[in-house]
């Protein structure tokens, strides 16, 4: 298989992942589930993601759809389209699958998935992060990761527009 057919094959339906959660239970995989937009992919996001993958042996990502993000941030984003946020996310060695969804939240998703853990950005309290509950309910755990100062996609669009 070559290297950009690797990629393509972590980008999973969201309609076809039970045979995908199916092979990582019954091989007793540790599952990270976490989600974004991710729209302009930086030194943040490597940073948060390489560390979420460090709580399990999967890491899943729930990609906001083109039009969740536009309802998320407003008419002028995402500035890339899903289908190239999905697989520069899938480019990443530590990264086992995304499933782009279009609901306003993950929860749906995370229900589905039942992951063993949960990860969100240092921005979220535990009281606040959508699925957190179930997780925890599920016997699994939330984790908070501290953001990288300095990194956002939202500053980077920023910047760019006032050159």
């Amino acid at each position: 298989m070559t290297t950009l057919k690797l990629a393509y094959s972590k980008i999973i339906s969201p309609d076809n992942i039970e045979d995908l959660l199916a092979d990582y239970k019954q091989k007793q995989e540790k599952i990270v589930f976490t989600n974004g937009c991710f729209d302009v992919l930086h030194y943040g996001h490597i940073d948060y993601l390489s560390k979420a993958a460090d709580f399990g042996s999967k890491l899943i990502i729930g990609l906001n759809s083109d039009n969740s993000v536009k309802r998320l941030k407003g008419d002028s984003r995402p500035i890339n389209n899903e289908n190239a946020r999905a697989l520069l996310l899938a480019s990443l060695f530590f990264v086992d699958a995304i499933i782009v969804f279009d609901e306003d939240t993950p929860e749906k998703l995370i229900k589905k998935v039942c992951p063993n853990v949960l990860v969100k950005g240092g921005d979220y309290k535990l009281e606040n992060i959508v699925g957190a509950q179930y997780v925890i309910a599920n016997k699994g755990n939330v984790e908070i990761i501290p953001f990288v100062e300095g990194f956002s996609s939202t500053n980077i669009i920023n910047l760019l527009g006032s050159e």
